[in-house]
């Protein structure tokens, strides 16, 4: 046995009934696995936390689909890697008739233009592109390479297969060194993997040569601690905490409490998740929850968002709490999210409603004698820089989408909107 290959590594499935807690992908009515056994491989990008088994179902898929593979990581890989690789597939093409794997690991790393190189090799079949996030694709990935590639998303793995595989672990552990190690309690380790495969084995391995000089065998939550030196409360038992504490975190905004939005964004910080991630849905609840109550929530946030990719952590935390506590102390309105909504649900119920001709543009004299602009106002020409006209629809005139909430900044958007509409609106 070679003692420098980590235990992670020994343990990585080879087949697709080996990988543990992706069962709807890997089982036998798995989509992938009906794809193994139609050798119908498409273009796909794995989205899920990590250590689920993004990579190795991607080897597991070349291995058994007899595809050459490549493998890059977006963190240190650019256009001329890929490049390369694409040259490469296109001659290997020629000689096996199966288009080879590139595997991006954290393809959501890639900028705009790395992604945009896939395309062409992806469209003409030269290789078969397999992509793994942590990230949501409908965000990360450019739209024109997610139209050609299929998401398929992996599950954390849940507390009853991180107990099967902390004891697989333990079990392959004693059977490479001859030990006779057993968990008294796993609890410990699987808080401390947080959902991850690989750090939960890494854990194991760490904990128990820690312990193998030693004459003890049975390995107690306690002792895990003493040598990972974690705080275990910063991992839900289940492994969700990527989902059920940016809950809570948006939720603590929501409802305007700095401290609870402070301590959920320790835990996130400390549990090491993206900060991207919490920036971003910092920007969707300035939007949605507070909205015009204080529009320069929407500044801070979006400036915050900026203000993280510059710097980067440690420091990227100070300017993450400066603004979730600066959003959770804000004025709260969700009237403009309320707003697009009913909007987009009237649009949905009546089709195209035709443009009334007065705001129409006549950049040709035949607009012009359509009516095209016939009767338009130009609002800057008025007293007030106001005239009152039609903006909407005939058919849905005087419908109102706007209701401003109580607060004192949309408290005179509704005086100001009263005194110009009069009555023509339900404000």
């Amino acid at each position: 046995m070679n003692e420098n290959i980590p235990l992670a590594e020994i343990l990585r499935p080879k087949t697709l009934e080996e990988v543990l807690g992706q069962e709807h992908l890997t089982g036998k009515s798995g989509t992938i696995k009906r794809m193994m056994d139609n050798d119908t491989l498409n273009s796909l990008i794995f989205w899920g936390p990590p250590g689920t088994g993004k990579t190795t179902i991607a080897e597991i898929i070349s291995e058994k689909s007899g595809r050459k593979f490549y493998k890059l990581s977006a963190v240190s890989a650019g256009v001329k890697d890929v490049r390369d690789i694409i040259e490469e597939a296109k001659k290997q093409n020629l000689f096996s008739g199966k288009s080879p794997i590139l595997f991006i690991d954290e393809i959501h790393r890639f900028n705009k233009s790395q992604q945009d190189s896939l395309l062409h090799a992806v469209e003409k079949g030269w290789i078969v592109l397999i992509g793994a996030t942590t990230e949501n694709p409908s965000f990360e990935v450019v739209s024109a390479l997610l139209s050609r590639t299929q998401v398929y998303v992996l599950k954390a793995l849940t507390f009853e297969k991180l107990e099967e595989l902390a004891d697989i672990a333990v079990a392959k552990y004693n059977e490479l060194h001859q030990s006779k190690f057993v968990l008294e309690e796993k609890q410990a380790f699987i808080q401390y993997s947080g959902g991850d495969a690989r750090k939960l084995i890494n854990a194991v391995e760490l904990v128990l040569n820690q312990f193998k000089s030693l004459k003890k065998n049975k390995i107690s939550n306690k002792d895990v601690l003493a040598v990972l030196q974690e705080n275990m409360a910063l991992y839900d038992k289940n492994g969700e905490q990527h989902y059920d504490i940016i809950s809570a975190f948006i939720k603590s905004m929501r409802g305007s409490d700095p401290n609870g939005a402070v301590y959920w964004l320790a835990r996130m910080l400390v549990g090491g998740e993206d900060i991207k991630f919490i920036a971003r849905r910092m920007l969707i609840l300035a939007a949605e929850d507070i909205g015009l109550a204080n529009p320069n929530a929407l500044v801070v946030a979006n400036n915050c968002f900026q203000a993280i990719n510059i710097i980067g952590n440690p420091e990227a935390r100070i300017i993450l709490s400066e603004t979730a506590v600066y959003l959770a102390v804000s004025p709260k309105s969700n009237s403009t999210y309320n707003a697009i909504d009913e909007a987009m649900a009237l649009v949905k119920k009546t089709g195209n409603l035709p443009v009334p001709l007065h705001l129409r543009n006549a950049p040709t004299k035949l607009m012009k004698n359509l009516d095209y602009g016939k009767d338009y106002q130009y609002a800057h020409s008025y007293e007030g820089h106001f005239v009152d006209l039609e903006f909407l629809p005939e058919e849905i005139s005087g419908t109102t989408f706007y209701h401003p909430a109580t607060n004192s900044t949309e408290n005179k958007i509704r005086e100001q909107l009263k005194d110009k509409w009069k009555n023509k609106y339900d404000l």
